[in-house]
């Protein structure tokens, strides 16, 4: 038995560390997984005979996980005010009216895919509900 770490920039949340330990546990070889989102890192402990690191890695690889995580920035500007060019808005403000209460308004396009990057997990489909 062998143990690798990875480091894994895009593990950021407890679901990330279920869907790594699926998808790497359903590898023939692979005998314990631990992954933790604080440090971002996983542990594998596998058998040298039945896979090797670099197909754990390529695994990792192809769920997003050790990609750099792009996601979407906040622009600085209010929603309001844009011109429409940039796919992106948010505006963050307090209303006088409640004082110390911050809202948040949002505009973010559909495209298939989910609102917010995070690997391992696929696009959104919509299906037609049929009246029935």
């Amino acid at each position: 038995m062998k143990t690798i770490t990875f480091e894994v920039p895009a593990l950021f949340g407890d679901h990330h560390v279920t869907e790594i330990r699926r998808i790497l546990l359903e590898v023939e070889g692979v005998k314990d997984v631990y992954a933790s989102s604080a440090f971002q890192i996983v542990e594998v402990t596998y058998n040298e005979k039945k896979v090797n690191n670099q197909q754990i890695e390529a695994k990792l690889d192809e769920a997003g996980y050790l990609g750099e995580w792009k996601f979407p920035a906040e622009t600085g500007v209010a929603a309001q005010q844009g011109d429409g060019s940039k796919p992106f808005f948010r505006h963050t403000t307090t209303y006088e009216t409640i004082k110390q209460n911050v809202g948040f308004a949002q505009r973010v396009n559909y495209q298939g895919r989910p609102l917010w990057p995070c690997p391992g997990i696929g696009a959104i489909k919509m299906e037609e509900v049929e009246n029935g």
